[in-house]
């Protein structure tokens, strides 16, 4: 265990944190980022960026987290490899236990692990992530005007992907392996009734083809009447496959939060594991959490928009929250103890 004390330790090292992490060093709170397993978050996996303000030409995923942290480092922000296994958030100062076997403590801590895409395990997808497969069309749907894509998913999520990347492709094919949608009945009729849009039912992808060079240029699809090919495919069904050429496929099957070591701190989250975050005694939304000098920034908080400047948005507030947090903490530690008389 190190015996230093930090002010302010932020966890996770994408958009929301360094957001954080900028904020909070020129602040002069000498904050200690946490880089965690994936350096850069989910926007390492975006090969272009163009609707994140200031960028009228663009800019590569890469570039965008890489600027960030240049940035955080000239106001000097320490960048630190490790993901916090458990926590200790029951008094001061909070312990964070990391992969690498140390232990830290902090007086705050911003939490900005993010969410991660779930995958589905067809074939090239790896190479093909951020190349034409992509898991948010709102950030990646304006590349595909005129291709047909491929969604899949059958929840609201996927129906939402859907009726957006209709405004721009010529066909979206919504590919569920069941016969029958997760979606709320609204969403659902929506997509039935969209001339673009048509649903592939009890069918699967199973592989993806293209390159990084080319990006997607087609999927093999694997279907049966009764719904879940793939699982029917390995038992040794016979199933029907289909190649169909396409320029782009996005994956809706949900986000999992990286909240796992939160268990067991009092940090409230929902069903999903998403952080709950606080309102102020006005009804105005802050990044606080259910416990003092824990806040929360980024998807690991935000189910419903999961862009790069909402995340960044939020990583400000969280460094001005934890500031405030900080500044009356020195305040109580300075005012005198009344004894009883």
């Amino acid at each position: 265990m190190t015996e230093d004390v930090h002010d302010l330790v932020i966890a996770g090292s994408g958009i929301a944190g360094l957001s954080a992490a900028v904020y909070a060093a020129r602040a002069d709170l000498d904050p200690l980022l946490l880089e965690g397993d994936e350096p850069g978050g989910q926007l390492t996996l975006t090969t272009d960026v163009e609707n994140y303000l200031g960028f009228p030409d663009g800019v590569g995923g890469m570039e965008l987290v890489q600027r960030g942290k240049s940035q955080a480092e000239q106001f000097g922000a320490e960048f630190q490899h490790g993901r916090i296994e458990s926590a200790t958030l029951d008094g001061q100062p909070l312990e964070l236990s990391l992969s690498t076997g140390d232990t830290i403590r902090t007086r705050a801590l911003v939490v900005a692990t993010g969410a991660s895409a779930r995958w589905v395990g067809a074939e090239n997808e790896a190479e093909l992530m951020g190349h034409g497969l992509s898991t948010c069309a709102t950030c990646d749907g304006a590349f595909h005007r005129g291709d047909d894509v491929l969604v899949v998913g059958g929840g609201d999520s996927a129906m939402e992907e859907a009726l957006f990347l209709a405004k721009f492709a010529d066909s979206v094919t919504v590919v569920h392996r069941r016969e029958e949608l997760r979606a709320s009945e609204i969403m659902a009729d929506r997509v039935r009734e969209h001339e673009n849009v048509r649903v592939r039912w009890n069918t699967e992808l199973e592989a993806i083809h293209g390159s990084q060079e080319e990006g997607v240029t087609g999927a093999t699809l694997v279907s049966h009447p009764d719904g879940f090919p793939r699982e029917k495919a390995e038992s040794g069904t016979d199933v029907e496959r289909e190649t169909v050429d396409v320029g782009g496929v996005f994956y809706a099957v949900g986000h999992t939060p990286n909240t796992e070591f939160l268990d067991g701190t009092g940090v409230e989250r929902d069903g999903e594991g998403y952080v709950r975050t606080r309102t102020d005694e006005t009804g105005r939304p802050t990044t606080n959490t259910a416990v003092n000098g824990v806040f929360a920034a980024g998807d690991v908080a935000d189910p419903a928009y999961r862009q790069a400047i909402t995340a960044a948005g939020t990583g400000s507030m969280a460094a001005l929250d934890a500031e405030q947090f900080l500044e009356t903490l020195a305040e109580e530690a300075q005012s005198p103890v009344e004894t009883p008389a």
